[in-house]
């Protein structure tokens, strides 16, 4: 067995580097928050691999679901609550424990929309490890909205000490260049578009299109509600069946439900639901079951010839499989991610009637090829972009192995 076996296997203690992944998941019933968990290893253990490293990971976050857990194994797992975030021999020693945290922030929530409780947990945890000495990198995400003074106040303290910030869209990073102009504020993009999955692309091209619809629980209630807290000029549940209705009229199309997100105690923010209901209502639709982990969901993707998408991390496995995607944009970090890749093939907001969607659906289906070719094109911007996360990743990487240098001189 070479050297670089042994280091991989973990073997070589001097090689190990035991890394925090801070609100990232292994149990969540959003696909999409396991695919950043999954999607960060992957970039993760890239890097690693080129520096002769072998990372051990220690996933960081609250209880947060009931879907199966993933890297069964292969990660430790610390559960963030009141008591261990309190207690000495809590989340304190478990940091100190570790040679740098990737912090996600659950890929949205390091912002003033949740509310102040969890905001609180979020800015406590980066500056406890601040405090621990430990460097801390915020890895590709959403940065705010921090509307209100005293979150904006906090959020450029937690912004100004961390070792680098990354941003997945360009507005997160104006805000992080707002609040925190001397940090390093870098530009990269969604670490899901690394997701790994089996490849399914050979499915496609039958006698039938396969036409994915992932129908979005949330959007789907929120309309029902009459909330509409997301602002959507059009009524998604009503755009939802009409759309469902003209694809199942067709006899060249296989009609696909697709969940992405699944919540055995919200009903008000699951896919799973929704589609059985809708099954129910268009029983020539293929009713996919939920899947048990997010490469399981991007693999079946990629068997489709074109997907419609109301959750975000269904629209970047999509796009990263070369299966066509429309995107059903409910708020900034669609606009934000696919505008930064120059994707102009997202439902939008605002301007939209139900017929106007609908046709803007069905138009990108009979231009998928055209979807295809823009999206390839948009892979190697984000190949670029990731370059730029794994550079901070490699220079976070050698600060370790130099404070271990110096450590074994002195």
């Amino acid at each position: 067995m070479s050297r670089l076996e042994r280091v991989l296997e973990g073997n070589d203690p001097a090689k190990t580097i035991k890394i925090g992944l801070l609100w990232h998941s292994v149990s969540s019933g959003n696909l999409g928050v396991g695919a950043l968990t999954l999607g960060n290893i992957a970039i993760v253990r890239q890097v690693a691999k080129r520096m002769g490293l072998a990372p051990h990971f220690v996933v960081m976050s609250m209880r947060d679901g009931d879907a199966p857990a993933l890297l069964k194994d292969e990660v430790d797992v610390f559960v963030i609550d009141s008591r261990t975030l309190l207690s000495p021999a809590g989340f304190w020693k478990a940091v100190g424990d570790l040679d740098c945290i990737l912090d996600i922030g659950a890929g949205d929530s390091f912002a003033d929309i949740y509310g102040a409780k969890r905001f609180g947990f979020l800015w406590l945890t980066k500056m406890m490890a601040v405090s621990r000495h430990v460097p801390l990198v915020l890895s590709p995400q959403t940065i705010g909205p921090f509307t209100r003074w005293g979150y904006r106040q906090f959020g450029a303290i937690a912004l100004r000490n961390c070792d680098a910030v990354l941003s997945r869209d360009q507005q997160s990073l104006e805000v992080s260049q707002a609040l925190a102009p001397r940090a390093r504020n870098e530009m990269s993009v969604d670490v899901a578009f690394m997701l790994p999955f089996t490849d399914r692309a050979a499915e496609r091209g039958g006698a039938k299109l396969r036409v994915g619809v992932n129908a979005s629980g949330l959007l789907y209630h929120q309309a029902e509600s009459g909330n509409n807290r997301f602002g959507l000029s059009y009524d998604y549940a009503k755009f939802t069946e009409e759309l469902l209705e003209r694809l199942c009229t067709r006899d060249d199309l296989e009609v696909h439900l697709v969940p992405h997100a699944t919540s055995k105690t919200d009903p008000t923010d699951d896919d799973n639901r929704l589609a059985d209901r809708l099954a129910a209502k268009f029983p020539s639709v293929i009713r996919v079951p939920a899947f048990d982990g997010p490469s399981e969901a991007k693999s079946y993707i990629s068997s489709l010839d074109f997907l419609v998408a109301g959750r975000m991390h269904a629209c970047i496995g999509a796009y990263s499989a070369g299966t066509p995607v429309v995107p059903v944009a409910y708020s900034r970090k669609f606009s934000g991610l696919f505008g930064l890749l120059e994707y102009d093939h997202v439902l939008p907001m605002s301007g939209m009637s139900v017929t106007d969607a609908v046709n803007f659906v069905l138009t990108s289906l009979d231009e998928r090829e055209h979807l295809a070719q823009a999206q390839k094109k948009g892979m190697k911007k984000v190949d670029a972009l990731l370059d730029v996360y794994r550079a901070v990743l490699s220079d976070i990487f050698s600060g370790t192995l130099d404070k271990r240098r110096a450590q074994q001189a002195a």
